[in-house]
């Protein structure tokens, strides 16, 4: 991957060589290989047995989930928040294990609507809750600082799984819930 990186700054008119460039390839790929290191974990290995049993059958919610992702059409990042939510049937997914999900899926290359998808099928693969919704709302450097320039332009993608799909008051409760409060 450096030398990779080393034709790409000699492409664009670079000199790897120069003194402010020198060690770039080597950090560059060391970089992409930690944006991307959602591919050397597994679903399995990162919630790593930590569903409980409960007799809680109201929402469970974590909300504002940073992320970080780059897209799979330019290598640009996005940058965004992810707002998860289930309806336990019967156990509950230990807390930390939601973000670690968002996480897995934001450190591949792929566009947004997949990764809502992804955060969204994992999560009722592994609670078989009776109902999961995924928000994430994401700013994009690709519209950004090319193409269309929009620099405040947010883009939000949804996924409702079970009860949050067939039951309006179930969704609307959700959406109320995660937004910002009021200053």
């Amino acid at each position: 991957m450096q030398e990779q990186y080393r034709a790409i700054l000699t492409a664009v008119g670079e000199n790897p060589r120069r003194e402010g460039l020198r060690d770039t390839p080597k950090r560059a790929a060391n970089a992409l290989s930690f944006l991307t290191q959602g591919y050397k974990q597994s679903l399995t290995k990162i919630v790593n047995g930590a569903i409980f049993k409960s007799s809680n059958d109201e929402m469970v919610i974590v909300r504002d989930i940073e992320l970080y992702s780059l897209c799979e059409h330019h290598l640009l990042p996005f940058i965004g928040k992810c707002h998860v939510a289930y309806l336990p049937n019967g156990k509950v997914l230990g807390l930390s294990k939601i973000p670690r999900i968002v996480d897995m899926y934001a450190r591949r290359l792929q566009i947004q609507e997949t990764l809502t998808k992804q955060i969204g099928q994992s999560i009722q693969k592994v609670t078989r809750a009776k109902g999961v919704a995924v928000v994430i709302e994401a700013q994009h450097l690709c519209a950004m600082m090319r193409g269309v320039g929009k620099q405040n332009s947010v883009m939000t993608t949804s996924m409702m799984i079970g009860r949050f799909r067939q039951d309006p008051r179930t969704r609307q409760e959700f959406l109320t819930l995660i937004r910002p409060a009021s200053a």
